[in-house]
């Protein structure tokens, strides 16, 4: 079995004349967190979809367990679809069910287990990342990091091979970062698994990643474990990490001279 679990090679994809990867390659480990990284618009969810086969490159391949996603017939990538886990940004519960039966539905649709089974394996899910308390609310009455975390709850459900992370810490107070900083550490840990995650949170997210790549302008500009990418000496990467308004990712966006434009 090899030990790289997503394998992409020179990819091309645009979204109408903007080109969003324009060769980028990339191996992505099969145990351990790794972070895909760059500023906003470089592609990072796109990828996560590339990779969940829900849009087709315009060339190039993803290999995920040494399978060609997008030569996949249907039913072969919704069995491949059953291995991954995902944290949607949003979260995205059901809001007409329950805390419960959010991570109740994927075991119902996917297994064919009996009501007993799948009680424990929810609650055993839900105690995993802290609310087994709150199997009985709505996600209404969820707070912003609660919802993440029964999200969660359900993304492990089915024991994926890989969880993807869209921008997990997105909108959380100090408190409810912490946790799912924490919950995703430990989580990978527990599972050994591979974890993808997608996040502009440079602290907390070097914090927990064994390997980080950077993306920016279609391609890969630098990978590597958080303490090499520190001490970097890319001006690009020193830019990312550090928050400088100006570098190599401009301040201005392309425009002419202020002085034409002010005189037309």
């Amino acid at each position: 079995m090899s030990d790289i679990l997503v394998k992409i090679r020179d990819l091309h994809f645009s979204r109408g004349d903007r080109k969003i990867f324009d060769g980028l390659s990339m191996d992505i480990p099969r145990r351990g967190i790794t972070a895909i990284m760059g500023p906003s618009g470089s592609g990072k969810t796109t990828l996560l979809k590339l990779i969940g086969g829900q849009l087709t490159p315009d060339q190039g391949s993803i290999e995920v367990d040494g399978l060609n996603v997008h030569q996949l017939s249907t039913r072969k990538l919704f069995e491949l679809r059953q291995r991954m886990g995902m944290l949607f940004q949003s979260g995205a519960l059901l809001t007409d069910l329950s805390v419960f039966e959010n991570v109740a539905y994927p075991l119902r649709e996917h297994t064919k287990l009996n009501d007993a089974m799948i009680r424990h394996l929810v609650l055993l899910k839900l105690n995993a990342v802290g609310l087994r308390g709150a199997a009985q609310m709505m996600p209404s009455e969820l707070s912003g990091g609660m919802s993440r975390r029964v999200a969660l709850a359900r993304a492990i459900a089915l024991d994926p091979m890989m969880i993807m992370y869209d921008e997990p810490f997105t909108g959380q107070d100090p408190i409810s970062m912490g946790v799912l900083v924490s919950l995703i550490s430990e989580l990978n840990k527990a599972l050994n698994i591979c974890s993808i995650v997608v996040s502009h949170d440079v602290p907390d997210t070097l914090s927990i990643s064994d390997t980080v790549h950077f993306i920016s302008a279609g391609k890969v500009v630098e990978s590597g474990s958080p303490e090499a990418l520190r001490e970097s000496q890319s001006k690009w990467t020193h830019q990312f990490i550090h928050g400088d308004a100006d570098g190599p990712v401009p301040f201005h966006y392309p425009a002419d001279p202020i002085m034409e434009d002010l005189c037309r």
